[in-house]
């Protein structure tokens, strides 16, 4: 019993030792990124806008790794990823396929891995730069060598936002958003932001400015307020010094009335924060639209038949300056085949 004893005690301490060495590593090597960041403007362009009317895409991509096979454990699903490399590319493919037919002046893009456990070590960036051939800037929002949950573990995440764009970006930035978590679970977790892109008008001195996000998804309501909130001041701010301003993204809350279209029955799985409008100034707009949901619950792989057990949502869309006038939003229904998220599609007018 002594030897039993003995040997059970060497093998706890051996994995009390494993784990407080790997919450030391983890703090040791934990992304903490800046306020502001300036970032690196790839293929860049010489060429300021030159039209009062221009077209911006919005997608979660899900790291290509969420299409209609997929389901995702933090949402009552069983898979931290796809069991084969094949179905990542087959979704990046056909993402990439989509992005070049819809040919958006401005594409914002959510959850584009560079090299990630969960999507097999794709650099997605690098490919979709080569691909699609325009200036971009990338912003990571998730960095971490070894995220340890569940079993097996996500592992390796390198992740952010890309915002690509036919004309000259005259600078981005990476602006950090609060992170609800505190030390352990901020060590390997998110870190939100927004990534910021100046466009050059021709023949004028204002700016387009155009904000690319992923608000906090698994918090407790707190962090997206806060997000949101920052958000909402800098807008104010690039509005206060005449420039046009939009922002676009995975807000992840449902807009004003959008549970009336898409009600949530699944309040024990995942729920969305929502989005208010009193909290605008005035003349600010949210832009949506709910005859086609945005996202879906990844509980299980897709199947629209069953209608018991799928969830939808609309919680991606876009938040327009006074002077910008928008002529459509559409949500495009790609059929949740290669995304868990449906992209969206915003036309706008420049006004005086």
């Amino acid at each position: 019993m002594k030897k039993l004893f003995k040997a059970l005690g060497i093998v706890l301490l051996v994995l009390i030792l494993a784990v407080v060495g790997l919450f030391g590593y983890l703090t040791l090597t934990e992304y903490k990124p800046a306020a502001v960041e300036d970032l690196a403007i790839d293929q860049n362009r010489t060429a300021p806008l030159d039209k009062q009317t221009f077209t911006v895409l919005s997608w979660n991509v899900g790291y290509c790794a969420l299409g209609e096979e997929s389901d995702f454990f933090m949402d009552g699903g069983k898979e931290v990823r796809p069991p084969h490399k094949a179905i990542v590319d087959k979704n990046f493919g056909n993402i990439l396929t989509e992005l070049k037919a819809i040919g958006a002046d401005f594409t914002f893009l959510q959850e584009v891995d560079s090299g990630s456990t969960r999507s097999y070590g794709m650099d997605q960036v690098a490919q979709l730069r080569e691909e699609l051939g325009q200036a971009s800037a990338y912003a990571l929002n998730f960095c971490t060598d070894f995220v340890p949950y569940p079993v097996p573990p996500i592992g390796r995440v390198r992740s952010g936002l890309l915002t690509l764009s036919t004309c000259q970006i005259a600078q981005a930035q990476r602006l950090s958003l609060p992170c609800p978590f505190s030390w352990p679970v901020s060590t390997a977790n998110l870190k939100r932001c927004m990534l910021v892109s100046r466009i050059p008008l021709a023949d004028q001195q204002r700016e387009l400015v155009l904000v690319n996000f992923h608000l906090e998804a698994y918090d407790d309501g707190e962090g997206k307020i806060a997000q949101t909130r920052q958000l909402l001041s800098l807008l104010e701010e690039e509005y206060g010094k005449g420039n046009y301003v939009l922002a676009g993204g995975d807000w992840n809350q449902i807009f004003p009335l959008t549970e009336d279209a898409w009600p949530n029955t699944h309040k024990d799985l995942w729920t969305p924060g929502v989005l208010r409008e009193d909290e605008l100034a005035e003349g600010w707009r949210f832009y949506w639209d709910d005859s086609v949901p945005t996202c879906r619950l990844l509980n299980q792989p897709y199947d629209p038949a069953d209608t018991e057990n799928t969830q939808y949502y609309v919680i991606d869309g876009f938040l327009a300056s006074p002077n910008l006038t928008v002529e459509a939003c559409d949500t495009l229904d790609e059929g949740f085949r290669f995304s868990d998220h449906n992209p969206v599609l915003i036309r706008l007018t420049m006004g005086e």
